[in-house]
Formats: structure tokens, sequence, C-alpha cells
């Protein structure tokens, strides 16, 4: 193969790793598990582009389903940036995704190249970064997630997303040395939290509840399992204004923002719900 020859393929396991640790230097402060819970979203859905032997490019174009797309992990090492290696792994995930309505949560100065590909925003969407309690938060409404019958959690995230991801959701609250509550209502679910660890501190995502008042009490009760002074973050979509208050309301401060952008209408989902997205990456 020539040294100057660049071919675009499907990522393998391993090769996702390699997007990760890009994303890690990017200062995007991925999961220490999002490598095995990511692929199982679409195994299809990650490409890289080789110069030669040399990784240069990753994309995923992940698809749930028949109608959706999610495009994220778009990175060029830094000293092959401007040769067009970018614009030719970013045309192939949009071929992959062809008929799909697609979003991205982008940076911010990308906006512009973002709708020249057909893009339109949505709305944007604040990471909040606090700091753990690192002291053990109780109340009779909460449960451990894993208590809770899968195909309870299952039927109420659906509506959070526009397509099917159940085995998605499955392995993404089940991830090692993560932990996820869940607030029961009249014994139904009414929300649930997954807190993860990443390569700094950790992450909440999703947050996803009925009701404000038991997104705060999953909030605090997943504050409490970070130990004292220790990063947390949360991803808030700022259509819901009761869930910046939150995180104004817990002393969080903004820490960066993204513009959620898709290629059709913006899915009609339940915003006033969502209190913390699952992830800037693949949605």
């Amino acid at each position: 193969m020539s040294n100057d020859t660049f071919t675009i393929q499907t990522m393998n396991r391993d090769e996702l790793a390699i997007a990760v640790e890009w994303a890690a230097a990017e200062g995007w402060n991925p999961g220490l598990h999002d490598t095995d819970t990511y692929y199982t979203a679409d195994p299809n859905g990650f490409l890289i582009g080789y110069l030669g032997e040399e990784p240069i490019a990753t994309i995923s174009a992940v698809k749930y389903g028949r109608s959706f797309g999610f495009i994220g992990f778009y990175i060029v090492k830094p000293e092959q940036r401007g040769k067009g290696y970018g614009l030719k792994i970013w045309n192939t995930a949009l071929a992959y995704l062809k008929g799909c309505n697609i979003a991205l949560d982008g940076v911010v100065e990308q906006q512009d190249n973002y709708r020249k590909s057909g893009f339109t925003f949505a709305c944007r969407n604040v990471r909040y970064e606090g700091e753990g309690d690192g002291q053990a938060f109780t109340d009779a409404s909460l449960v451990d997630l894993s208590e809770v019958p899968f195909k309870s959690i299952s039927s109420f995230s659906r509506p959070f997303f526009p397509e099917d991801r159940t085995d998605f959701v499955q392995a993404w609250i089940n991830q090692p040395e993560a932990k996820a509550f869940g607030v029961l209502q009249n014994g139904e679910l009414a929300g649930y939290g997954v807190l993860r660890p990443c390569r700094v501190g950790y992450k909440v995502g999703p947050l996803f509840a009925d009701t404000s008042q038991n997104a705060k009490l999953l909030f605090r009760a997943l504050k409490a399992e970070v130990p004292k002074s220790v990063p947390i973050f949360l991803d808030v979509p700022q259509l819901n204004a009761m869930a910046v208050t939150m995180a104004e309301d817990f002393d969080m401060r903004v820490f960066f923002e993204t513009a959620r952008m898709y290629t059709g209408p913006a899915p009609e989902l339940p915003w006033a719900r969502t209190f913390g997205l699952t992830s800037f990456e693949i949605g």
C-alpha cells in the first residue's frame, strides 16, 4: 500500500478505542467504558481513515432503525487537517446514513460548515461542571435501577429518542463501574439517571424524569456517589429551562456548549422531562 493512499473502512472494536483516545486528547472526556457501549449501538456505524497504514481520521455515523442517524467522533489528526481527508470521511458517513434524519452535537464554531451539508440548528446543549458530595444520600422513592425490570426501563426510555435502541440502553445502564438509580411513584418508574466514570471525574447521563423534583432527587443521589471535590458533569438541553435552573441550583458552571443540528425536522421529544442527555457522541 502506498504511503499516500487514503482509505476508509468500518472500524472494528479495537479501532473504536483509537477514536475514543483521540476524543480524550480533544478534551471531550469520554467514559472509561464508552468503547464497548457505543459499539453496541451500531457495529457498522464507526469509520476510520488510513493514510497508508496510519490511522488519521475517524467519524461515527450510528444508524438507529431505518430513519435516524447520529454523527460524532469527527476527528482528523491535527497534522493532517486541511488536506481534504476530513471531508472524504464525512461524505462517507453521510452516504451510510442516506435516507435518515441525521443529528449531531457539534462545536459551535463549526455550525456554518455543518449548514453547508444540510444541517439546521435546533437548540443549544450545555455541559455543566460541578463537584461530588461524597456523602451517602437515601430516599424512600429511590431504588437501584438493577431492581427495576428492564422492560419497564425500556418502555420508559422509548419516548426520549427518535428510534428504538433497546440493546444500547441495556448495555449503557449495565456498563462496568456505573451507578444507576430509578425513582418510583406508585410502584411505577418515574425517572432514572446513570452515572459513569470518565477520564476526568464522572458524567451523569441520561437523566430522565417526569418532574423536576424527581430529577433533583436522582441527581442528588448520583452526586452523592462521587467523591467530594471530584468533578461531575451534566449535559443539559437548553430547551428544558427547569434543567438549566437545576444545574445552577447545584452550583454547577457552564463548561462548554454544543449546537444540536438535524438534516430533517427536529424530532418531537419530551424535552421538559429530559434533564441530562446521554451522549454528545451518539445521541
